[in-house]
């Protein structure tokens, strides 16, 4: 089976024309410092992966689009998951930054973030 180092050294050599050990070693340089820049900071990266479960995409779907806070006892209905996957999943997509909690009494009510609608907003666009 081919390497990567293989593989790579055998585009390179298709790209110019010829290659030697030396340039492989120039282009892994290069893609690892793509890859620390790519991931140093990722701010989105809980976002997207919050996003990954039917449950929670559903939940935050479902705030962005009602453009308002609901209580937890209106989300329960919308997801066929217990009571208790319902207050978890809402709890990560708060950590994710992607809603916004906040109790009254011994109500608490959730609301889509900015970051959430944006995500969502810049997704249809890109879909059209």
């Amino acid at each position: 089976m081919a390497t990567t180092s293989d593989r790579l050294s055998r585009l390179l050599a298709d790209r110019l024309e010829e290659c030697c050990d030396a340039d492989v070693e120039r282009r892994l340089d290069e893609l690892r410092t793509l890859a620390d820049d790519a991931f140093e900071g990722d701010a989105v990266r809980p976002a997207f992966a919050a996003l990954g479960n039917e449950t929670r995409y559903r939940l935050v779907r479902a705030l962005v689009v009602a453009d308002e806070e609901l209580c937890v006892c209106e989300l329960e209905p919308l997801v066929d998951v217990s009571e208790s996957a319902v207050s978890h999943a809402l709890s990560d997509l708060v950590e994710a930054g992607l809603l916004a909690r906040r109790k009254e009494g011994n109500w608490r009510y959730y609301a889509a973030t900015p970051l959430a609608a944006a995500l969502f907003e810049a997704a249809e666009a890109a879909a059209e």
